[in-house]
């Protein structure tokens, strides 16, 4: 569920475009498209990334979201929605990344029974609440798969080369717990509640982590993501707020 602490300074169109290469249709998002499972790759042990060709995909945001539907041989359907993973210009391919929840069916059958040549459909992409569309400093906080749709916004950072600020906190329980930690530099502060490695303290995020990355404050001052579950969420934006945050300029999406 996505939601405005409580409303955004910016508020995306219903139609806009990525910068430099392609407009994002409505239009398009509501058709249903069939996916093509070309790669999975584990992350972490309950974590992995599945990218999909989507030859007709229309693009998006870095933050937006998915439709995705399975349906079973005896046509039985399931839908869910997935934060997109990957970065706008993966031209006709996207990438989710998947937590393994214990007891569910879509992710069970991703993380049990899904290969290559596999097809699901998607719709999309989906909201632009929290679509970052790359034109202005972007102080990013995630928790466990919270990270997912910050590392579409990391990656597109990067690809583009952009130089407006971005700084990524996350948090994780524990080293090998942290998605993407290969791919995490030097934009990237980890937080690890239950074990972290020798000499890093271990603990929640907490406003030591937060008060200096406010304290740094671009011109124009940070616009700021945050993704985890409803706890992570709300503890997030209270420690945003403490360190002078406005309260407008704080996008959260939540789940659980």
């Amino acid at each position: 569920m996505t939601e405005i602490f409580p409303r955004p300074a910016f508020t995306p169109r219903t139609r806009f475009a990525v910068p430099g290469r392609i407009a994002v249709s409505g239009r398009a998002a509501a058709l249903w498209q069939t996916a093509t499972l070309t790669e999975i790759r584990r992350e972490t042990p309950l974590a992995s990334t599945f990218r999909f060709s989507v030859p007709a995909w229309a693009g998006h945001l870095p933050g937006q979201h998915l439709m995705l539907r399975l349906t079973a041989d005896d046509g039985y359907v399931a839908q869910r929605h997935y934060s997109i993973a990957s970065a706008p210009d993966d031209s006709g391919h996207i990438e989710l990344t998947l937590d393994h929840v214990e007891g569910g069916e879509v992710s069970g059958w991703f993380h049990g029974v899904a290969k290559p040549g596999d097809e699901v459909e998607v719709r999309g992409p989906l909201s632009g609440f929290f679509a970052w569309p790359g034109d202005r400093p972007a102080l990013l906080i995630g928790a466990g798969s919270g990270v997912v749709p910050l590392m579409s916004m990391v990656r597109h950072h990067r690809a583009r080369d952009l130089r407006v600020p971005l700084r990524l906190l996350v948090s994780a329980r524990s080293p090998q717990e942290l998605i993407y930690a290969r791919e995490l530099g030097t934009e990237t502060t980890a937080v690890f509640t239950r074990s972290a490695p020798e000499g890093v303290p271990v603990g929640r995020v907490a406003a030591a982590h937060v008060a200096p990355l406010l304290a740094e404050q671009p011109p124009g001052g940070w616009e700021a993501y945050v993704c985890g579950s409803n706890a992570f969420a709300e503890h997030a934006s209270r420690l945003l707020l403490e360190a002078g945050q406005p309260v407008d300029r704080i996008r959260i999406e939540r789940f659980g």
